[in-house]
């Protein structure tokens, strides 16, 4: 895939309407086939498939999957298994830009209920109705979508900016759907690009990663009798093993064995593919915050107090990934925050235009050439006004919350989807933990001792602030193929309501069972509920209930978080360090950062030893990276959702 869009060099030369142009000229497709009622069916039921999928996830270890390369795939597969048998002609591939937006936007959906109302229900005791859980949820979807479009226009159309999730997705389309037919003119050679070499590069790439994924999952191969075959995911497992029996040294920092500082060699291909896509700047970024979180700064909480830690049967520390995220996140989350609003302020002229659709295409309405496709930015204020007093609305009369403290709120939500939306263009991950926990200190100080309203307010911003910065990475793919942004925004709330209706079916029936006592059991501990829980019952007490270090670490970290933005904009991208990927990196364990470290070393160190483009690895791995990335991603996602799904059930 060679778009001219997605590059450096071409984001930071023409105008946003120059590119406007060029994409409505070289990619828009304003005729092909988008959201059509199969799409709307197919991407429905494959939504509600996921939501499901990810609401179990969700319950085991308190995190969701990215399920955008899950929906084409499945999409492609059921579609091509139609047409074998005469019974639906494939789906086409801006078909499939939409099935994408749907399934992913319901695959989201669950989030609020294995996290903040979850938590509500667990602290009050009191279970909420059915239809006022699924009304909120899709007046999250709602508002995410509308706090979502001011910035679409910047960080997709002038920015550029990588959405590596979303860029993968985009790449297994156009292989999966146009294989071997010209679609775009190469602007490198003028000639027409031939996609039947990527399409096998993505075929063996995502089943060597899917066998590898499997491989990795000892639940089904001891159940396979074929435990002998499993491939480690962590490296350092059988020294700890070794270490147990024999009573070697264990390494440490500080009398802290590395792998209760998370500090441990992780075989994760599917993070190393994304690092290959991030480049070496971003992931570079990532491990140097990791080494100083994990390696200097998290040692010191330890011995000082501030991060709890116990002693294990065989007399060692335990510390894990909880406890130190429960201290580290109020630094990374500074990092991003002032790194985001440094951002934001210093690009003045950008901020003040960027709810104006005319000023930012540089000119009026007649001057826009995306003015009949792109999405107003006037829905901005048409869709979030009335949404906000809604959701305020029902913050007061489902939950009890305050319409002050309610309308408090919008002001963090806009902040939030800001900080969101910088990472995940970046990085694709999230920090939907740390910001709610931003909000929940805000609401510590303005409703102290208030623990529904903390929880509510801040699920409230969190959840606006990852629907949106997903809605953004869903439009990704669709800039790439030439789709029309209003069609995937009317997919994004078509796959809301999915995820909405199937994601409630199950989850009251199998893990509430009209008794909020019955979550975070043995079997479905649902840890993030017991982070925010925990959070919310700590920082009721507002800043007096953070350890000082906390503190000082917070406004250490808004510091780092300006001057560190303030060079890059300054130096541009000669400057090597991005603000945005050490911030994240507090809030992710030290494993994750290392693995996409390893995979974006592994492109440079590919790139630099065979810089020869005729080369054999040249054109097989530096040339197609973002196809062998793709793949990897692609087999990687589809056999880790459904070893997951099949382990839990």
């Amino acid at each position: 895939m060679s778009l001219p869009q997605s590059t450096e060099d071409h984001a930071s030369t023409p105008s946003v309407r120059e590119k406007d142009r060029w994409w409505l000229e070289n990619v828009y497709r304003g005729g092909a086939s988008q959201l059509t009622a199969r799409v709307v069916v197919s991407g429905f039921l494959i939504g509600g498939l996921l939501a499901v999928m990810n609401l179990y996830i969700g319950a085991r270890i308190g995190a969701s999957l990215g399920t955008s390369i899950t929906a084409v795939v499945l999409g492609y597969l059921i579609f091509g298994a139609l047409h074998r048998v005469g019974a639906a002609r494939r789906i086409g591939v801006l078909e499939g830009v939409m099935l994408q937006s749907i399934a992913c936007s319901a695959g989201y959906m669950c989030s609020p209920l294995t996290a903040s109302m979850s938590a509500y229900m667990a602290v009050t005791g009191v279970v909420v109705p059915w239809w006022q859980m699924i009304l909120w949820l899709l007046g999250l979807s709602v508002l995410g979508v509308a706090f979502a479009i001011p910035f679409k226009r910047r960080f997709i159309n002038k920015e550029q900016a990588p959405f590596p999730e979303g860029r993968a997705c985009g790449v297994v389309l156009e292989v999966l759907h146009d294989r071997g037919t010209p679609r775009a003119v190469d602007p490198s050679t003028g000639g027409n690009v031939d996609a039947s070499g990527p399409a096998r590069l993505l075929v063996f790439f995502g089943v060597c990663a899917g066998m590898i994924k499997l491989l990795q999952s000892p639940a089904i191969l001891s159940k396979l009798k074929l435990g002998f075959l499993a491939i480690p995911e962590m490296l350092d497992g059988w020294y700890y093993r070794l270490s147990a029996a024999r009573g070697l040294w264990l390494p440490a920092i500080g009398g802290i064995p590395l792998r209760e500082l998370t500090i441990r060699p992780s075989f994760d291909i599917a993070m190393m593919a994304l690092g290959g896509l991030m480049g070496m700047r971003i992931c570079g970024s990532l491990l140097a915050g990791a080494v100083v979180n994990y390696c200097v700064l998290a040692p010191w909480m330890v011995h000082r107090g501030d991060i709890h830690s116990a002693v294990g049967a065989d007399g060692g520390m335990i510390v894990g990934f909880r406890a130190i995220t429960t201290w580290s996140l109020w630094c990374g989350a500074a990092i991003m925050t002032s790194a985001s609003l440094w951002s934001f302020v210093s690009g003045w002229r950008t901020s003040l235009t960027i709810f104006s659709a005319r000023k930012m295409a540089g000119g009026g309405p007649a001057e826009d050439p995306l003015r009949s496709i792109e999405l107003p930015n006037a829905w901005f204020l048409a869709a979030g006004i009335p949404a906000s007093l809604v959701m305020v609305w029902m913050a007061w009369n489902f939950f009890d919350v305050k319409p002050w403290l309610g309308l408090a709120a919008m002001p963090l939500v806009l902040l939030m989807t800001l900080i969101a939306v910088n990472v995940t263009a970046l990085t694709s991950m999230t920090p939907h933990g740390a910001l709610g926990k931003i909000t929940q200190l805000t609401y510590g100080a303005l409703a102290p001792g208030n623990v529904t309203t903390n929880i509510v307010a801040a699920g409230l911003s969190a959840e606006v602030a990852l629907q949106a910065s997903n809605f953004i990475q869903n439009l990704k793919p669709g800039y790439m193929l030439g789709a029309r942004p209003r069609l995937q925004a009317a997919g994004h709330l078509i796959g809301a309501v999915s995820g909405a209706c199937f994601g409630v079916a199950v989850f009251y029936p199998v893990f509430l069972k009209s008794n909020p006592s019955t979550l975070m059991s043995e079997e479905y501990p649902f840890p993030a509920v017991v982070v925010w829980k925990a959070v919310a019952e700590a920082l009721t007490g507002g800043l007096g209930a953070l350890p000082y270090s906390a503190i000082i670490a917070a406004l250490s970290g808004a510091v780092a978080g300006l001057v560190l933005e303030a060079m890059r904009q300054k130096f541009g991208e000669r400057f090597p360090v991005s603000p945005m990927s050490m911030g994240l990196a507090f809030v992710i364990p030290f494993q994750v950062s290392l693995a996409m470290f390893a995979g974006a070393l592994v492109f440079c160190a590919c790139e630099w030893l065979h810089p020869r483009p005729e080369g054999r690895l040249n054109r097989v791995v530096v040339q197609n990276r973002e196809t062998t990335c793709a793949g990897v991603v692609a087999g990687a996602a589809l056999v880790g959702v459904a070893a997951a799904a099949v382990e839990v059930l």
